[in-house]
């Protein structure tokens, strides 16, 4: 039986991309730069974004974003509403791989591969999305086909805050942002988006204190109030991160009774474990993150 840091230790670590998972990543997302390239005008200014490219995804990788601006040969779209360039995206990524597995989405075109999830650590990419956008006075404007609107954002500010914020938290920012996402998936997801985790956590978790257990016990018991504030952009463009939960009260509520079920938890597991029943610890660990938090 691992004790309760080298079971941590060990769940840090199943979190993290193998070198064969890497290699596939790359893979799929230099194949769908090329199918966009083929199509638009994107002068090879595409890039990975999201969690995937901050190192804050868990596995199962699902919906890893890859950016693609679009330049002066596709400006007609800017003039057309959002639908008509994801329209078009889903076209020439359905042409490759189906229109069964590539669908629209709210502000992108996402592409399911079909991978079969095995388990909570399936580390193959199971879909991609691919978001088109525009340079414009130094961000970028991408399409939201609910809205009708074309969206500021700039998702290098969001990789630029998350590494500073990491280098802050001597490097374990990352991990412990992963480690809440885990909990946030094998609990139905009580937060949504799972960005607004990461979002939370720029504020949340300021000061290293040199234990996941009672850094995670702090940040729930911080976020059962903080789930209520409005949680903006931290790029300072678009809407709040938090717009989804903002408007739906019940969610909200959701959200404030697994925290606070979250919270008890690691109390819980801090007390085992200084009482030395570290077995009933690992138990109470793992049922909070799922199997993904091996006990031995």
């Amino acid at each position: 039986m691992l004790t309760v840091s080298e079971a941590f230790a060990k769940f840090k670590g199943r979190l993290e991309l193998s070198p064969t998972e890497q290699l596939d990543a790359s893979t799929r997302q230099q194949r769908i730069r090329a199918l966009m390239a083929a199509d638009f005008d994107t002068g090879g200014n595409d890039f990975l974004t999201g969690s995937y490219s901050r190192h804050t995804k868990t596995k199962p990788l699902h919906d890893v974003d890859i950016f693609v601006p679009l330049g002066d040969d596709d400006a007609h779209y800017r003039d057309e509403h959002p639908s008509t360039v994801l329209a078009a995206v889903q076209t020439t990524l359905a042409a490759e791989h189906g229109a069964d597995r590539v669908a629209l989405q709210r502000r992108s075109v996402r592409v399911d591969f079909g991978v079969k999830l095995v388990d909570d650590l399936t580390g193959a990419i199971m879909s991609f999305d691919v978001t088109p956008a525009f340079a414009d006075s130094g961000h970028y404007l991408i399409p939201d086909r609910t809205t009708g609107d074309w969206m500021a954002t700039d998702p290098r500010i969001h990789a630029t805050k998350a590494t500073a914020a990491n280098t802050a938290f001597d490097g374990q920012w990352k991990p412990i942002v992963k480690m809440i996402k885990k909990w946030n998936e094998h609990h139905d997801k009580p937060i949504k988006p799972s960005f607004l985790i990461e979002v939370m956590s720029l504020e949340l978790l300021a000061d290293w204190g040199g234990s996941y257990p009672r850094e995670l016990k702090a940040w729930f018991a911080t976020a059962i109030d903080a789930i209520d504030r409005s949680w903006d952009d931290p790029a300072g463009l678009g809407h709040p991160v938090s717009d989804r939960m903002g408007a739906d009260a019940g969610q909200r509520a959701v959200a404030r009774l697994a925290l606070k079920q979250a919270e008890a938890a690691c109390t819980e597991a801090l007390n085992h474990d200084r009482a030395g029943r570290t077995g009933a610890a690992l138990d109470v660990w793992q049922d909070l993150f799922g199997l993904a938090f091996a006990k031995s």
